[in-house]
């Protein structure tokens, strides 16, 4: 009598549609965050503060960066701690592997027929070393800080006050980013008085308390909608 040996297939792993477009949405910001570091933009207030005075000034990089906490809440809250420290952490890698990618590209000869200078190109994607060293290890920090934080929050509260776990996990994390980015790259590599760090610190954390703010609602539509259809 013949024997028929049958072999075990499984499926292969994939990740759920919401899952992936959350990763997605997570490194674009953090690489276009990267990408727009260079330019400093000017917020007028309609008031005049002491550290600051009437004018706030941020990267434009602030705008995709706030993104990635919307994203990486929505993420720890849908799909857990470690998988969202799996990602923060990967992401991570990417913005290493973007970095390399720009250079290269800074180092490789111009062509004379380019309608862009080697000088421009340099100056626009080309980042100075404390703006780099301080954005890697400011979301490094600030990232995994975000996650812990709204996880044991979440444990503690077993599972509720979403809008309280979003903003003050994020509200925190902004400060460390703020705190590490600003010291390093203009404190320690620019030299600037602790009277202007200080004041830089102040005027970015407020605007991003604001862009804080407004990203709640969004993170409750995304995991709502989520939820709603069983796919998380």
């Amino acid at each position: 009598m013949g024997t028929e040996t049958a072999t075990a297939t499984s499926e292969p792993v994939t990740l759920p549609i919401p899952q992936l477009t959350l990763a997605a949405v997570f490194v674009t910001a953090l690489v276009t965050a990267q990408v727009t570091a260079a330019k400093v933009v000017a917020v007028g207030l309609p008031v005049s503060l002491p550290l600051t005075g009437d004018l706030i000034t941020v990267p434009a990089a602030v705008f995709a960066y706030a993104i990635t906490f919307f994203a990486s809440d929505c993420y720890t809250e849908l799909y857990g701690k470690r998988q969202a420290q799996a990602l923060v952490n990967i992401a991570f890698m990417m913005n290493l592997v973007l970095l390399v990618l720009v250079w290269l590209a800074i180092w490789a000869p111009i062509a004379e027929v380019s309608d862009v200078s080697q000088s421009a190109f340099a100056e626009t994607l080309g980042a100075s070393t404390g703006v780099v060293m301080g954005s890697l290890l400011a979301y490094l920090v600030s990232q995994n800080w975000d996650v812990i934080v709204f996880h044991r929050l979440k444990a503690y509260t077993g599972g509720k006050y979403l809008w309280f776990r979003n903003i003050l996990s994020t509200a925190t994390s902004q400060l460390i980013d703020t705190v590490i980015f600003i010291t390093i790259a203009f404190f320690i590599f620019q030299g600037l008085p602790v009277e202007a760090i200080i004041g830089l610190i102040v005027g970015q954390y407020l605007f991003k308390l604001a862009l804080v703010g407004l990203d709640t609602p969004f993170v409750y539509l995304t995991v709502g909608l989520i939820r709603s259809r069983g796919l998380a």
